[in-house]
């Protein structure tokens, strides 16, 4: 019995966000960021989901809005779907960060996983939220399809839970603004669901 998750990540958020570590800092779309939600809201459109998930964070509300009268239920939010804290991190540009803590930004994947990043949320604490959220989901939605509105990091770390690999190992998977990966859930095989990605990354504002 195969469970389809598709996950979304929010659109491009305000412009002073740029390449800045916002986790959980609140913030909005951009003007191309809501043209985005629409775009992506014209393609899921297409599709059927049986479930609706979320984080409550603003930036996958404003991003979910467009579809939202599209869906005939109600959409569930979930606190272990918000955004990783980048403690000190938080704020940050990309070359601050380097300037401030004498650390790459582009190896973020990996200090998160060995705890590096002062006062942020510890990879362990991380990952138990976001497994929590995902296997509740497919707990609830087993052997159908639902949709999942989350942010980049908590896609990344939900791939690293399915599939068993370590989250560092996502550095080179491109989570896009306003994009759509699937994953198809199985049976369980070797003590683990088999999990295979059939979709990855796809941006409908730029892929169609």
């Amino acid at each position: 019995m195969k469970t389809s998750l598709y996950f979304i990540r929010h659109a491009e958020v305000e412009e002073r966000f740029h390449r800045v570590f916002g986790g959980r800092i609140d913030m909005g779309l951009s003007a191309q960021g809501h043209t985005q939600a629409d775009a992506l809201a014209g393609w899921l459109k297409r599709h059927s989901f049986d479930a609706l998930y979320a984080s409550p964070m603003q930036r996958v509300q404003l991003t979910l809005a467009p579809y939202r009268s599209e869906f005939p239920g109600e959409p569930v939010l979930l606190q272990g779907l918000r955004e990783v804290d980048f403690g000190a991190w938080t704020g940050c540009g990309w070359n601050e960060v380097e300037e401030k803590f004498g650390m790459s930004a582009y190896d973020w994947l990996e200090h998160m996983e060995n705890d590096r990043i002062h006062q942020a949320e510890p990879i362990d604490t991380f990952r138990q939220r976001v497994a929590h959220a995902v296997h509740h989901v497919i707990e609830e939605s087993r052997g159908r399809t639902a949709a999942i509105f989350a942010h980049g990091g908590v896609i990344r770390m939900a791939l690293s839970v399915l599939l068993g690999l370590p989250m560092r190992k996502f550095e080179h998977f491109e989570i896009d603004y306003a994009s759509v990966t699937r994953v198809d859930v199985g049976e369980l095989k070797a003590g683990r669901p088999r999990t295979e990605i059939t979709l990855l990354n796809f941006t409908p504002w730029r892929d169609l």
